[in-house]
C-alpha cells in the first residue's frame, strides 16, 4: 500500500508494529533493532539513513528536527492520554493516508 516505513519509538508499545503491518505500513519498533536506552538522536539518525519516518510520543525528535534545520527524518508524533493502537489507529492510519 505504502511506500512510507514506520520505526516506532520506545515510548510506544510494540502492539502498534501489528496494527501497521496488519493495514500495509511497513513497521519496526525500535527495541527490535537498537539499543532501548539509545539516546533520541542516533534513533534519528538510523530512521534517516534507513529511510524510515519516526512515529513517537515524545516531543523531543520534533524539536531535535527544528534545531537542526535537518529535513528528516519525518516525524509523526502523537499526544494523549491512551496512545493504544486499539484507540488510535483509525486516526493515525486516516492520517498517514491523508499525508
Amino acid at each position: 500500500m505504502s511506500q512510507i516505513r514506520i520505526l516506532i519509538d520506545m515510548n510506544l508499545s510494540p502492539n502498534w508494529v501489528e496494527a501497521f503491518i496488519a493495514h500495509g505500513w511497513p513497521t519496526l519498533h525500535w527495541a527490535s533493532i537498537g539499543d532501548p536506552s539509545a539516546r533520541d538522536r542516533e534513533i534519528m539518525d538510523w530512521a534517516r539513513v534507513n529511510d524510515y519516518i519516526i512515529f513517537t510520543h515524545d516531543l523531543d525528535f520534533g524539536t531535535i528536527l527544528a534545531l537542526t534545520h535537518e529535513y528528516g527524518p519525518s516525524v509523526f508524533q502523537i499526544r494523549g492520554q491512551d496512545v493504544l493502537p486499539n484507540h488510535l489507529l483509525p486516526i493515525v492510519l486516516a492520517t498517514l493516508k491523508q499525508h
